[in-house]
């Protein structure tokens, strides 16, 4: 949820409450302990409404439960109101809480003029019939944020010709995906260049340990990783020199131990930082072929003439790649100089909602990649959470600093705009274009998507006023 659609539900949306038990009784009273909220930002207001308002709102809750009550014995609308209040009692009082807060805490934001970010939450909360509603609501408001001086933040134009070594590579991974793998029949010891196809069982060596109240807690022992029929690189760029060093020189059939210490920024965080230790089977020596860089093969890519036209469009693609790249990371940077020029509280509950989606979105890549939902749940959340904060507080305060940069460069988004990103999302969804409208109209997501256009259209925009 973004800054703004959050500002539009909380508006709309009841006071949060919810009613738990406590080792100590009142009667009408009811509590809530809501998250945490920043203080800078935080507004409390105390609402109340008289007696009367009270009284006619149970009595028309009351009345519309007497005319659909079904009790055996009375007629349909016909049951004493004492039985439908003494049966209902629960029902009816949460109806009530429901209409009557809405209602008064709107009309009490009017008056003061505050319009609420976050959901609120209720606290001294007394109500019953015959008696005054009371009720205290504490919310989060959006900062002041004055973006005056924006534009003396630098941006910069890096070079971005595409190399020949960079060319290679591209090369090189498009013969890899054309590459053909075969068995090495003859008995002998591996060597650099050769593919060892294994099959492995690693176990993690240490023990991961968070703090809590209680002191240490040791996190349950992680599965065992396992692998079959495994290709590696002896030698290779991508192979861990521990593994290389443990397999060459050794032949088929061959069962060794070997233990592996993966670095803090190893790609899978299933093993960055980690000790394993490996019982590997060597199964098979393998030799990879490259097919000739001819005219054969170029058809095979794609409709190219000869192999002359495919390096030349596949040169002008990368070219336009490695453009993007480089002019991606100098508009990042541009946007952190925004974010480091401009000091403001940030809503907390914006950052949480951030750390939530940066924090889906690194599940849903390890579900990817193959973590199961039982290592998943072995994951320190409190300390990922905790990882996550910085990044997440930069990433609302970009997006507030860039929603007001918009508002002064006049950035919008148009209703043909908005048309033409649906439609390439209802093609990519493969989903009825009206079909998709409705429903991201439904769960808000389409205001979502016209903010985050209009972020990058305004980062673009910037970008190309202040780049030199």
């Amino acid at each position: 949820m973004t800054p703004t659609e959050t500002q539009d539900a909380a508006a709309n949306n009841t006071p949060a409450h919810e009613e738990h038990n406590h080792d100590h009784s009142h009667e009408g009273h009811d509590h809530h302990h809501g998250p945490a909220l920043n203080p800078e930002l935080t507004k409390t207001i105390h609402v109340e409404a008289p007696t009367e308002d009270v009284n006619k709102a149970f009595a028309s809750v009351s009345e519309r439960y007497k005319k659909l009550a079904r009790i055996p014995g009375f007629r349909a609308g016909k049951v004493p109101a004492s039985l439908i209040k003494g049966r209902f009692a629960k029902e009816i009082r949460q109806e009530v809480l429901e209409s009557l807060i809405a209602e008064k805490f709107r009309t009490a934001l009017e008056a003061e003029k505050l319009q609420p970010i976050s959901q609120p939450q209720v606290s001294e909360l007394l109500l019953a019939e015959g008696a005054p509603l009371k009720f205290t609501a504490t919310f989060e408001v959006l900062p002041e944020i004055d973006v005056t001086g924006y534009e003396a933040v630098t941006a910069t134009r890096p070079e971005s010709v595409l190399s020949d070594d960079e060319f290679e590579l591209e090369i090189t991974s498009v013969l890899e995906h054309h590459a053909t793998v075969e068995p090495v029949e003859e008995e002998r010891a591996i060597v650099d260049g050769d593919w060892a196809e294994i099959g492995f069982t690693g176990n993690v060596q240490s023990v991961a340990q968070t703090v809590t109240e209680d002191g240490l807690d040791s996190v349950a022992n992680e599965q065992p990783i396992t692998g079959e029929d495994v290709l590696i690189e002896i030698g290779g760029k991508n192979t861990l020199a521990a593994f290389s060093d443990s397999i060459r020189g050794t032949k088929v059939g061959q069962e060794i131990e070997t233990e592996v210490v993966y670095p803090e920024d190893f790609g899978d965080p299933r093993l960055a930082g980690k000790t394993v230790k490996y019982d590997v089977t060597v199964k098979a020596i393998k030799k990879k072929t490259y097919p000739e860089r001819d005219a054969e093969l170029a058809k095979q890519l794609g409709p190219y003439e000869d192999w002359a036209d495919f390096e030349t469009k596949l040169r002008e693609r990368a070219a336009n790649r490695k453009k993007q790249s480089v002019e991606s990371g100098a508009k990042d940077e541009m946007v952190e100089q925004l974010v480091e020029k401009f000091a403001f509280p940030v809503p907390e509950f914006f950052v949480q909602q951030q750390i939530d989606a940066r924090l889906e979105r690194g599940l849903r890549a390890l579900a990817q990649q193959g973590m199961t939902q039982d290592a998943m749940r072995q994951l320190d959340f409190a300390r990922l959470r905790e990882a996550n904060r910085d990044q997440a507080i930069a990433e609302v305060k970009a997006s507030l600093i860039l929603d007001k940069v918009a508002a002064a460069e006049g950035v919008t988004i148009s209703d043909e705009d908005m048309e033409r990103e649906l439609l390439m999302l209802s093609i990519q969804y493969r989903e009825p274009l009206e079909t998709l409208r409705a429903r991201l109209e439904k769960d808000g997501t389409i205001q979502r998507i016209r903010e985050s256009i209009l972020r990058e259209r305004t980062v673009e925009q910037l970008y190309a006023k202040l780049a030199k």
